[in-house]
């Protein structure tokens, strides 16, 4: 009991954090706020992931519900990987332009020193 209530608390503060979160990004918000009801639902009814798990194959709820976490947990760390190197590239970008903006004449390489 006393590990459904925190676990519930928790998921509240995800679906909290989801419905901030929907205004800026609805997609974001909506996927969190269907991942933290399924959490509550399976946090108060274990035996209905336990046979969830059976019906798809799998031994046990807990077992189930590591290997979606597992796998969602893959899925935003490639996300994030991917929308990391697009601004690293944007920043490189950024920084060319600013350096062909501000070169001077004689600045180029093999010039003489000013």
């Amino acid at each position: 009991m006393i590990a459904q209530a925190l676990l519930s608390i928790l998921l509240a503060g995800v679906l909290l954090y989801a419905w901030t979160a929907y205004r800026l990004s609805p997609a974001v918000g909506l996927l969190a706020m269907l991942a933290a009801f399924a959490g509550l639902y399976f946090v108060w009814f274990p035996t209905h992931a336990t046979a969830l798990a059976a019906w798809i194959g799998i031994g046990r709820g807990v077992d189930l519900i590591l290997y979606t976490w597992v796998g969602i947990s893959l899925i935003l760390l490639l996300n994030l990987h991917l929308k990391l190197r697009a601004q690293m590239e944007t920043i490189t970008k950024l920084a060319r332009a600013v350096a062909i903006a501000n070169a001077k004449p004689g600045d180029e390489a093999g010039g003489r020193p000013s």
